[in-house]
């Protein structure tokens, strides 16, 4: 009587550490997809950050508007900035000076982007227009970095054109005061330059060298961030004058130093690093809630059905522009 293979097949030995369960339905524990989904939370969580402690920027921009001229700002924002990173980042960008040397290029190209346009453009801006407007104008800069992944090879579907033509409609009847009579404020204006920079910034990090370091990247580009402005802030101080150090200038001005540019940009650069500019541009669209928030609590700015009605264009629009 001949005997099939079954009667010679070994029995199983469950492996140690598996239950007999997972044993039972073959299905194999993935501790790869487990870190992955760790490393994208941890990516969207320092994108959350950023984006937070920046909205509350845009309110102190708006508050200092009217006693610190724009560049003199940025110029002590960027100075405040360095001293506090330095004290964690010194030692790395000291012992990769050799590197900081060899991709000078990049670094000054990311930081003319990320550290002197951006911000000076959003001082600016601050004069004339409100914090909630330069919120939601800023929102729209992820549906500049889905351009920038398209430009890189990146296909972009109907879905995401479609968010990306919603969100610039309603950045245009925003800025047009519920009509696209196209009458925008000069501040509007300022901050269309900074979103385009901002996003350009974005872009720019995932060309980063993935041997340097990102403290030291980080310190480097506040550093060269002051030394660029220093002639405009020179020229500033002569035309203009000074301002008034008091409390309350000088608690903003901690404020956009220490919290907006050292803890903002390093929990921002991370997230980029970790999941991408495209998902980490996804958590940004909350920043024109916060700041609406923050503007009506702290400056008494309102915000109108119309502005309501705005915010859900852009957000709605980047979120399908940005969507995968």
């Amino acid at each position: 009587m001949p005997v099939t293979d079954r009667a010679h097949t070994a029995p199983r030995t469950p492996q140690p550490g598996r239950s007999e369960q997972s044993e039972q339905s073959g299905q194999h524990e993935r501790p790869g997809v487990t870190g992955a989904k760790g490393a994208a939370g941890l990516g969207v969580a320092l994108a959350l950050v950023a984006t937070v402690v920046w909205s509350g920027s845009f309110v102190a921009t708006r508050g200092m508007a009217d006693t610190v001229p724009p560049v003199q700002a940025v110029f002590w924002r960027w100075v405040i900035a360095a001293v506090a990173v330095a004290p964690f980042a010194a030692r790395q960008a000291w012992a990769q000076r050799a590197l900081l040397r060899a991709h000078l290029g990049y670094v000054c190209l990311a930081t003319l982007f990320g550290v002197t346009l951006y911000n000076t453009l959003v001082h600016q801006a601050g004069l004339t227009t409100s914090a909630s407007n330069m919120g939601m104008i800023m929102a729209a800069s992820p549906v500049v970095m889905a351009l920038y992944a398209r430009l890189g090879g990146e296909r972009l579907g109907a879905r995401r054109v479609f968010g990306m033509l919603l969100a610039a409609f309603g950045v245009l009847l925003l800025v047009g005061d519920g009509s696209l009579g196209f009458e925008f404020t000069a501040g509007d204006l300022w901050m269309f330059g900074a979103a385009l920079s901002f996003a350009t910034y974005s872009a720019l990090l995932k060309r980063r060298p993935a041997e340097l370091g990102g403290l030291a990247f980080l310190l480097a580009t506040f550093v060269l961030g002051a030394l660029m402005l220093a002639p405009a802030y020179a020229v500033s101080l002569s035309v203009q004058g000074g301002f008034a150090l008091t409390p309350a200038t000088g608690g903003m001005l901690l404020y956009v130093g220490v919290m907006s540019s050292a803890v903002a940009f390093f929990a921002w650069n991370k997230a980029v690093a970790v999941i991408g500019a495209a998902r980490a541009g996804v958590v940004y669209y909350l920043q024109p809630v916060c700041v609406a928030g923050l503007g009506l609590l702290l400056l008494g700015e309102r915000t109108g059905p119309a502005q309501l009605l705005c915010m859900a264009l852009i957000l709605g629009g980047v979120a399908l522009g940005a969507r995968r």
